[in-house]
């Protein structure tokens, strides 16, 4: 191993190349920053997974970039007709598409080495499986950059060890930079809403689940300051929300079923005080999405309970969570996966929830749709649905038939499209 620069670090790059950045807060920025001193690319190809900043190497017309997941940078970079693409894929299969699209770089974030020479992949175990591959390869280089700023935190030994030994790292770069960070986003009255509808199918001693943004995270403020407690935490993002319940003594994952007594999860996102709390946290662990998203492993849990939200969904319970009129939103990541596995058993319940209704160009449309637009992409399909909740109510829609559920969505509706939902119901009878 050698200890080198970010600048240094651009050097070891070909013109023509293909480079693996780390995904979320192990995103390598003092790297991506270095790297818009270059501009000898005649063909650079990077994997990414939800850009934090736009970086002034991704102007250039020779990069290629493949993402897994877009967020605000990748939908910047598509509207203004970049070589962007995305990789339709779950996290659970990022670790076999890597191995299909082996790049000859890999670059991460990580916490700093402890005193025997080993680095913790800190808040992101979703690379793991490439990261050691790429150690093990003569091929391929291994840069880490590690900071303070990231936690050192723990895997579930001895099949995840979620870390890596410096003898069998390339290069080592050694920083102070802050990672990506993301605080509580307000909650107003529709996300206090929603919160208590869901609320009802949250028992005492369930296993959670919950997803990215405001609406999961009122969720669980909800539960940190309700009667029940005794809550397991299987979830592939640990949230801000779920340090706040924990620390609400309100997690004991005594009632799991399945890795008992810890909480566990693929990676973590969230603010600079939640990967303060995390470093040494042994109540939290870090596994694969291999294992922490797979339906069979995640319906092992009792009472699972699993809250993700949608964009769009019709009258037969087709789910719309990634894309917006046939294009590129987001990502996939675990949303099928947990539908799926968090109601697969008796007391199981998977949650979807939205607001019933979006304001486009000044026009109040209903999320609820008799069908959805042609060219619309499904994210989940209608035979893994449950539970829906918008601020109107909840539809429990599993074991329904497609007329039963038709009604029973369009009762959630926002009243100004209900009656015109219902009206459209015979549409589904032969579905």
């Amino acid at each position: 191993m050698q200890t080198i620069t970010a600048a240094q670090a651009t050097q070891l790059l070909r013109a023509t190349d293909t480079i693996t950045l780390g995904f979320g807060p192990a995103f390598p920025i003092p790297f991506m920053e270095a790297l818009g001193n270059r501009d000898d690319w005649q063909d650079l190809t990077i994997y990414a997974t939800m850009l934090s900043a736009y970086y002034d190497v991704l102007s250039h017309p020779n990069l290629k970039l493949r993402s897994l997941f877009f967020g605000p940078v990748e939908r910047h970079m598509q509207s203004i007709g970049a070589d962007i693409q995305y990789i339709p894929a779950d996290l659970r299969r990022q670790a076999l598409f890597a191995r299909k699209n082996p790049t000859r770089v890999f670059i991460c974030a990580v916490a700093r080495p402890d005193n025997d020479g080993y680095v913790s992949l800190s808040v992101n175990a979703t690379q793991y499986e490439d990261i050691v591959a790429c150690s093990q390869d003569p091929k391929r280089l291994l840069i880490l950059i590690a900071t303070a700023k990231l936690p050192h935190t723990m895997g579930y030994l001895p099949d995840y060890p979620h870390r890596i030994h410096l003898d069998n790292v390339d290069f080592l770069i050694e920083s102070d930079f802050w990672p990506p960070a993301m605080d509580d986003a307000p909650l107003g009255m529709l996300e206090t809403t929603l919160a208590q509808n869901i609320q009802p199918f949250i028992p005492d001693r369930a296993t959670l689940q919950t997803g990215f943004g405001s609406i999961p995270g009122a969720v669980v403020k909800a539960l940190s300051q309700g009667p029940n407690g005794d809550y397991g935490i299987h979830s592939e993002m640990f949230t801000n929300g779920l340090m706040h319940l924990c620390r609400a003594g309100k997690v004991s994952n005594e009632y799991k079923g399945i890795f008992t007594g810890i909480s566990v999860c693929a990676f973590a996102m969230g603010s600079a005080e939640l990967y303060e709390w995390l470093h040494g946290n042994e109540q939290v662990r870090f596994i694969p999405p291999k294992c922490i998203n797979s339906p069979a492993i995640i319906a092992e849990n009792v009472n699972m309970r699993s809250i993700n939200g949608a964009l769009m969904l019709d009258l037969a319970g087709q789910i719309v969570a990634d894309t917006i009129d046939g294009s590129q939103y987001s990502g996939i990541g675990g949303h099928e996966d947990f539908t799926s596995g968090a109601s697969m058993e008796d007391d199981d319940r998977s949650i979807i929830c939205l607001p019933a209704t979006v304001t486009l160009g000044g026009q109040v449309k209903s999320r609820i749709t008799a069908q959805l637009n042609a060219g619309s992409i499904i994210t989940t399909p209608r035979h893994q649905l449950d539970i829906v909740v918008t601020e109107f109510g909840a539809a429990e829609v599993a074991g329904l038939t497609t007329t039963q559920r038709a009604h029973a969505l369009a009762d959630i509706a926002h009243p100004q499209f209900r009656d015109a939902l219902h009206e459209s119901t015979e549409q589904t009878e032969n579905l």
